[in-house]
């Protein structure tokens, strides 16, 4: 399967400058009739972000790119039956999360455990990765890490996509499954909570 995973791979660096420049109107078309330049592209543009999501939900590193993997090979075999899109990411980001806790799910029967999706969805944050985002400049705190860990779930979830996958709040209420105003409710009380914990720890010192 690797072998003919990395098949699809070839083309990807020369075509991404000309590629970038398209719609994901257009892209999603072309990879639906079948052209690997397009494929290429997809992979490379989305890999990444899914990957980090993926194992923010996973915690496993092989379980993740197995699955990323899989998850790539069958969009492409299925692109004919693939739904027009005019955006991409929503799409890739809802279906990967369902593909990968199909997964999860079906391992954890095997263990004879039930999860259910809230109690798979716990994403975690760590001190590194906050340092390198650009969004948490004014954050840059070495309790942060610790406060975003403590925040509800899906405050987690939807601060991980909103700043770290770059969403926007649209795309994050068909990831999450939510309304538009939920996602702006919860990326809001987040944003507050974070706030008022960041001032508690400057008036202490902690």
């Amino acid at each position: 399967m690797i072998g003919y995973f990395l098949l699809f791979l070839e083309n990807i660096s020369p075509l991404k400058f000309y590629m970038e420049k398209l719609t994901d109107k257009f892209i999603w078309k072309s990879l639906k009739e079948g052209d690997l330049k397009a494929f290429s592209v997809l992979f490379e543009s989305y890999y990444p972000q899914l990957h980090d999501y993926g194992l923010k939900i996973s915690k496993n590193e092989a379980l993740t790119e197995d699955t990323l993997q899989d998850f790539f090979l069958y969009i492409y075999d299925h692109r004919e039956n693939l739904s027009d899109l005019e955006t991409i990411a929503p799409y890739l980001f809802t279906s990967y999360k369902r593909f990968l806790l199909k997964v999860m799910k079906k391992n954890a029967k095997l263990k004879h455990t039930d999860f259910s999706d809230e109690v798979l969805i716990d994403l975690k944050f760590t001190p590194e990765e906050l340092l390198t985002n650009q969004e948490t400049e004014s954050f840059k705190n070495k309790n942060l890490a610790n406060l975003l860990n403590k925040l509800p779930k899906r405050q987690k979830e939807a601060v991980y996509l909103k700043y770290y996958s770059g969403l926007k709040a649209k795309e994050i209420s068909e990831v999450m499954g939510i309304n538009y105003q939920s996602v702006v409710n919860t990326l809001h009380k987040a944003i507050n909570s974070l706030k008022e914990e960041i001032s508690i720890i400057k008036l202490f010192k902690l």
